[in-house]
């Protein structure tokens, strides 16, 4: 059967250890001599070894107690870290975090799950709008937090990892063979000059099927079979594959993810910072060794 260490008894045991004798340590623990001294005698007799020598003036550890006081500084270390989130008053409130929906899965719900159980007082607002839309957001104060997509950071930006693009049809779908080609982007999409600027530097020829604000609208056009469309490679609408390599057409470039703060002095922002960072780095390093292996 598990058993537990007595947190209480911890907290005596290395203040005793500090301070080099019960008596300070009683004074610093607010706590009578007696009170300390019995913690740490239920202590020794929890673990059946002597954790201190008293035969000398001053109070030493012994080769045993040195051990458990390097684990009892770790685990008082995180309890008062956990405590402190649970209950401080400054972090109470509401973040807003801006993403594009087509790099929210699988990225965004392992951030949303861990920043909830850090900052159970926090509230976040997650908004879901293309780049360019999230970066007007952003310079007006409206996120505190957005990630993007594009060629380049702008300024304030970190780039997190670098993507390809790949091109993608309907499954099973034939609208690559066409001529020109019928390709359909959002007309607020981030991806959409670049690609057709790479496509008429290499003189191929394309068509605009359809015009629209709306990601969903082009998803449909797509998965209908009457369009191409370029994405981040493994990201993929429902219903849509990338298309076969005999297509042969342009390569439609790299793209970055960027993240913008507009605080990383303040802890919950920085802590944000840090699992939306760690979350995409080591994500897309398992896509794409995945990706590798097929």
């Amino acid at each position: 059967m598990a058993r537990n260490l007595d947190l209480t008894a911890l907290r005596s045991f290395v203040t005793v250890a500090d301070a080099g004798g019960v008596t300070k340590a009683a004074g610093v623990l607010n706590l009578t001599q007696s009170a300390v001294s019995m913690q740490l005698k239920r202590l020794e007799e929890s673990l059946d070894l002597s954790l201190l020598d008293r035969s000398a003036r001053q109070i030493s550890v012994t080769a045993e107690g040195e051990q458990l006081l390097s684990y009892a500084r770790r685990m008082l270390s995180l309890n008062d870290e956990a405590l402190q989130r649970m209950t401080a008053d400054e972090y109470e409130g509401e973040i807003t975090l801006g993403v594009p929906h087509d790099i929210i899965d699988p990225y965004i719900p392992h951030v949303l799950r861990r920043f909830a159980a850090d900052f159970p007082r926090m509230k976040i607002h997650l908004v879901s709008e293309p780049t360019k839309a999230l970066r007007t957001m952003f310079g007006r104060g409206e996120c505190d937090a957005i990630i993007t997509t594009e060629a380049e950071p702008g300024p304030g930006g970190e780039s997190l990892v670098t993507l390809p693009l790949v091109w993608v049809g309907a499954v099973g779908g034939t609208a690559w063979k066409q001529r020109p080609l019928p390709v359909a982007f959002c007309s607020n999409c981030i991806f959409r000059s670049g690609v057709l600027k790479r496509m008429d530097d290499a003189s191929f020829g394309w068509e605009m099927v359809v015009e629209s604000q709306t990601d969903t609208a082009i998803e449909a056009v797509v998965s209908a079979d009457l369009a191409v469309h370029a994405v981040i490679k493994g990201v993929y609408a429902r219903q849509t594959v990338p298309v076969p390599s005999e297509a042969n057409l342009p390569d439609p470039g790299k793209s970055q993810i960027v993240l913008y703060m507009q605080s990383k002095e303040d802890p919950v922002q920085a802590a944000l910072h840090d699992m939306i960072r760690e979350s995409y780095m080591s994500e897309w390093a398992s896509t794409a060794a995945k990706l590798r292996s097929v």
